[in-house]
């Protein structure tokens, strides 16, 4: 069995967070899907689960940080293109999401963040299929020789 990766994170408001994500891409499994949290299918392998943050806070005995004040974490999906990462923040940015800094090219890998309605930082990058198979270095020199 392969190993899949399931990323619970707190939210405030499920049917606004619900809208958000799908607009990004994402579908709903109403299986695990209820009035505490939605289970989001990003790929075969790849689930997030949107908790309400009273939810959220019974699974820790640690405080909840609040997304809007502290980065805990920052989930970064990939895309096939720069083009892609564009469509997939704009759409976002229309769902009521924000671009906290300008996209970052960095030659061999482009990558925008935005955050959720919430704070959530959510990453969307495209890397240069050689960078990913040379390295990032080898693959910037060469295209240095070029």
């Amino acid at each position: 069995m392969a190993t899949k990766i399931f990323v619970n994170y707190p939210i405030s408001d499920l049917e606004r967070s619900k809208a958000f994500y799908t607009a990004l891409g994402a579908t709903i499994d109403p299986r695990f899907t209820d009035d505490n949290g939605a289970c989001l299918v990003w790929g075969e392998d790849i689930i997030t689960m949107i908790l309400k943050r009273e939810f959220f806070a019974s699974f820790t005995d640690k405080q909840v940080a609040d997304p809007a004040t502290t980065a805990q974490m920052q989930l970064a999906f990939s895309r096939d293109s720069r083009e892609e990462v564009d469509a997939v923040v704009e759409a976002g940015l229309a769902a009521g999401g924000t671009e906290p800094k300008p996209a970052q090219d960095y030659g061999f890998m482009y990558s925008r963040d935005m955050e959720d309605p919430d704070g959530n930082i959510v990453a969307f990058i495209f890397m240069e299929p050689a960078a990913v198979e040379q390295g990032p270095e080898a693959y910037m020199a060469a295209q240095a020789q070029a």
